[in-house]
C-alpha cells in the first residue's frame, strides 16, 4: 500500500477515531480499573472482525493479517488515565474524577484506527501485527503484567513501537520525532520511607523520639547522594513528594511517613542510589535515636531504543508524512531544536524494549501559542486533535514497512 493510500484511507475515517476519542475521554479509569474502555475496545476490535483476547488483570491483544508467512510487529497504545479532577475548558470532558492528562485515550483512538486500516488490507501485510491495549502505565505495572500473561508469545514478537502525544511542544501538530537508539526514557523507582519514634506531650519531648526531626534531616540527606555521591553524568533525580505525620499541634508524633520517586538512565546508578537510600535512612534515624526502613514499590527499567528499528522508523516516518513533518532526534539536535535524545519522563513500556527490539515515537500534539500550553499531567491539559487520523496511519505504516522489509 503506498503512503498517499494509506493517508487518504485514514482521513476517511477521521469522524470515527474522534468520536470514539472522546468517547474514551468522557470515561476514565485509572490502573487496572478501567472497566469500560476496556469493554468499548473490546466491543470496537470485534465489531471490525477482530478477536480480542484477555491478556493479565485488564489488557486485550488482537491479531490482524497472519494470512502471509513472516514475522510479528506489535503496537503499543495504553489505556489508563490519571487520578486528576478535570479543569480543561473541553465539551467532552470527564465528570468521574478521573483524567486522560497524558493523552492515552488518543493512543487508543488512534490505535483503533490503525486496526480499521490494517484490517482492510489484511492479505497485503507481510506477516501478523499484534495489537496491544494496556491498563497501567501510570503505575509502570501494565506492560510487565501482560508480558508475564504471555504478551511477547504465541505468536513470538520480533519488534515492537509505541507512539506517545506531546502536547505543549515547538511543532506543527502531526510531526512525528523518532527516538535516537539507546535509553530515550529513565528506570523509575517509588519509595516510602517510614520513621518510627516514640511519641509524647509537645511540652516534654525528652520523653520521646521525634519521627519528625529524623524526617527532616534524612529529606535533607538524601539530596547529598546527587550533590556529592555521583558523577557528573550520572543523570539522576530524587524527589521526596509526601511527608505525613502527626495531627495534633501540641504532640510528637509515633511514626512519619515519606513517599518518593527516583529516576535514572543507568541500572548500576539505580542499585547505587537504592543502596545509598537505605543506609542514609537508616543512619540518619539511628543519629536521632529513632529508626527508618525503606521499601520499593512499583517501577519501571530504561527505555532501551533499538538501533536498526529507529533507523527503520525515521525512514517510514519520512515516506509517510515527508521530511518536513518527520524527524529523528539526531536531526533536531543538529538543528539546534533539539534538547536531547532523553525525556525526564519514565515509560512503561520499557519491559517491552528490554525483551524484544523496540522504539518509542513521539507525535507532537498542541503548540503552545494555539493554546495547547498546559502539559501532561495537569488539569487543564489538552490536545490537538487533527493529530488522531495521522496518528493512526503512523502506527499502521511502521507496521506494514517493517514487515516488508523483514519478509522471511
Amino acid at each position: 500500500m503506498t503512503s498517499e493510500k494509506l493517508l487518504r484511507e485514514a482521513e476517511e475515517i477521521r469522524d470515527r477515531v474522534l468520536s470514539e476519542r472522546r468517547t474514551l475521554h468522557q470515561c476514565p479509569g485509572t490502573g487496572f480499573d478501567i472497566g469500560e474502555t476496556l469493554a468499548f475496545v473490546r466491543k470496537e476490535l470485534a465489531d471490525m472482525g477482530l478477536q480480542p483476547v484477555d491478556c493479565g488483570r485488564a489488557g486485550l491483544v488482537a491479531l490482524v493479517g497472519g494470512k502471509n508467512p513472516g514475522k510479528v510487529f506489535l503496537l503499543r497504545s495504553d489505556m489508563d488515565a490519571l487520578p486528576i479532577r478535570e479543569e480543561a475548558d473541553v465539551e467532552f470532558a470527564s465528570q468521574n474524577g478521573r483524567m486522560h492528562a497524558c493523552g492515552h485515550d488518543l493512543h487508543t483512538a488512534m490505535l483503533l484506527g490503525a486496526a480499521r486500516l490494517l484490517k482492510a488490507h489484511e492479505d497485503e501485510i507481510e506477516g501478523t501485527v499484534k495489537l496491544m491495549f494496556q491498563p497501567a502505565e501510570e503505575i509502570f505495572e501494565g506492560s510487565h503484567d501482560m508480558i508475564e500473561a504471555g504478551l511477547l508469545e504465541n505468536p513470538k514478537v520480533d519488534a515492537a513501537l509505541m507512539i506517545h502525544v506531546m502536547a505543549g511542544m515547538p511543532f506543527p501538530a502531526g510531526t512525528v520525532i523518532v527516538s535516537a537508539p539507546g535509553v530515550s526514557a529513565p528506570a523509575a523507582d517509588y519509595f516510602e520511607i517510614k520513621v518510627q519514634g516514640k511519641g509524647c506531650h509537645g511540652s516534654m519531648p525528652n520523653t520521646g523520639v521525634d519521627p519528625l526531626t529524623a524526617a527532616a534531616h534524612i529529606l535533607i540527606a538524601l539530596q547529598e547522594i546527587h550533590a556529592r555521591e555521583l558523577a557528573l553524568g550520572d543523570r539522576a533525580v530524587l524527589t521526596i513528594g509526601t511527608m505525613n505525620g502527626g495531627t495534633a499541634a501540641n504532640v510528637i508524633p509515633d511514626l512519619v511517613t515519606m513517599g518518593g520517586s527516583i529516576r535514572t538512565f543507568d541500572e548500576e546508578t539505580r542499585a547505587f542510589i537504592k543502596q545509598r537510600m537505605a543506609e542514609i535512612a537508616e543512619g540518619t534515624a539511628k543519629a536521632f535515636r529513632a529508626e527508618a526502613g525503606v521499601t520499593f514499590g512499583s517501577g519501571c527499567p530504561t527505555l532501551v531504543n533499538d538501533k536498526e528499528l529507529s533507523r527503520c522508523c525515521e525512514i517510514y516516518a519520512k515516506e509517510l508524512l515527508g521530511p518536513e513533518k518527520a524527524f529523528s532526534v539526531e536531526e533536531l539536535n543538529a538543528m539546534g531544536g533539539g534538547s536531547g535524545s532523553k525525556t525526564a519522563g519514565s515509560e512503561d513500556f520499557a519491559y517491552v524494549s528490554q525483551e524484544v527490539p523496540s522504539v518509542m515515537l513521539a507525535l507532537a500534539a498542541g503548540q503552545p501559542e494555539k493554546g495547547y500550553c498546559y502539559p501532561q499531567h495537569h488539569p487543564m491539559a489538552k490536545f490537538d486533535e487533527s493529530v488522531l487520523p495521522g496518528g493512526s496511519a503512523v502506527y499502521a505504516y511502521m507496521a506494514l514497512r517493517w514487515l516488508e522489509d523483514h519478509k522471511e
